[in-house]
């Protein structure tokens, strides 16, 4: 049996403790010695507590770069934000990586956006294995492609981005017998890439003929959660989850009310007692995560930013989606779903303009019929099959 270190670096959300919970489970139940190391143990502190498996903070960096673009073009920009800067300053997060490590005697790391857990493991020559949404596993073998293809950027700012990430991992090694790298996509990717999409969702459209990459599917959404509790009367159901610190709140909720939709709303702010963004009885606010499976069962739409979890588990529902996403993880998202057909994308400057993307997106069958087609192409997926599948994949790759 193996001792495993499960770990999360990067990234905001419940979503890669999700993921990364069922696989921790599973594997204890397998007989191996299991540990995790999270991002954030305040909010997720719900998935993790139940657990009967050492759960720890991770290493992370808590300061504030200056100096770069204000929207980053790669996956190595977001990391030179993050640590990757500087040589010096990566060292001290690599070192408390290997001390995690070494702390637990990890024979193996199970990363959900965690490059520097990867790298550390390179460097004590453990097993590392990345796990999630492909936002997070770059394709092998060639440079970070760019957030947005059709952007114009700086001659070579890709490259340049890509070259610092890339000395300052070589850093950070220089003191161990692990091979230098190469390309960036080695430290996101690890010694084996499990994707948790399929090639329809892959937000860097690598397509299902890429042979070095397997495959997993979107996490089927959990059982549990509040019971749907829809507000009274006819008109479409829109399910919506949205977060507080988005300033276009109020404008979205009066759009939906104007169109007679019964929306029912989870956002975690209001749910910490910060007040809605719009009272009305065509309104639903839940005080809890919303049982995601009985919700889809009954709704005709999904208002949300565009995480890769809610996407994929309103499309596993034959739901379609209308997004608003907040940053460029959220914005390639939406773009997939655009270029899939199964949804519209928003960023309204004014009440007429959302009105007319909600519009679309209420009224356009074939939106919904792409979604329900994707639904019964997956049809056979379970969250309990899912895990069994990457576990396995795990324990072969020990």
């Amino acid at each position: 049996m193996a001792r495993i270190h499960f770990a999360w670096e990067l990234g905001n959300g419940l979503g890669h403790v999700a993921r990364l919970k069922p696989l921790a489970v599973e594997l204890a139940r397998r007989g191996h010695e299991v540990s995790m190391s999270l991002r954030d143990l305040v909010a997720t502190r719900a998935l993790w507590l139940p657990l009967d498996i050492p759960c720890v903070q991770a290493p992370v960096f808590l300061h504030q770069t200056v100096g770069l673009p204000r929207r980053s073009a790669s996956l190595a920009e977001i990391a030179l934000g993050v640590g990757y800067l500087d040589g010096d300053v990566l060292d001290a997060l690599h070192e408390g990586w290997r001390s995690m490590l070494s702390r637990f005697g990890a024979d193996a790391v199970v990363g959900d956006y965690s490059p520097t857990a990867m790298l550390a493991a390179r460097s004590l020559g453990v097993r590392a294995i990345s796990v999630g949404l492909s936002f997070a596993i770059p394709p092998q073998g060639r440079p970070l492609p760019p957030f947005r293809p059709e952007a114009t950027l700086e001659p070579g700012r890709l490259a340049s981005s890509e070259a610092r990430f890339v000395r300052a991992a070589n850093h950070a090694l220089r003191t161990s017998d692990a091979a230098p790298v190469r390309l960036a996509c080695e430290v996101f990717r690890g010694d084996l890439a499990l994707l948790c999409t399929w090639p329809e969702l892959d937000c860097y459209a690598r397509g299902d003929d890429s042979p070095d990459e397997t495959w997993f599917g979107v996490n089927p959404p959990p059982e549990g959660g509040a019971p749907p509790v829809w507000p009274e009367g006819d008109g479409p159901r829109v399910f919506a989850y949205l977060k507080g610190g988005h300033p276009d709140l109020p404008l979205l909720m009066r759009a939906l009310v104007e169109r007679g939709c019964r929306t029912l709303c989870y956002i975690p702010d209001v749910e910490s007692g910060a007040p809605v963004p719009l009272a009305h009885p065509r309104i639903a606010y839940s005080d809890a995560p919303v049982d995601l499976t009985k919700a889809f069962a009954d709704c005709d739409l999904c208002l949300c930013h565009a995480g890769g979890g809610t996407i994929g588990q309103s499309l596993l529902a034959g739901v379609p989606l209308l997004t608003i996403p907040m940053q460029g993880e959220q914005e390639l998202n939406a773009r997939t779903v655009v270029r899939l057909g199964a949804g519209a994308m928003a960023s309204p400057k004014t009440p007429s303009e959302f009105g007319a993307i909600l519009d679309h997106a209420l009224r356009d069958r074939t939106l919904r019929d792409v979604a329900r087609a994707f639904a019964e192409r997956h049809r056979g997926i379970t969250r309990e099959g899912q895990t069994i599948a990457l576990c396995d994949a795990i324990e072969r790759a020990l």
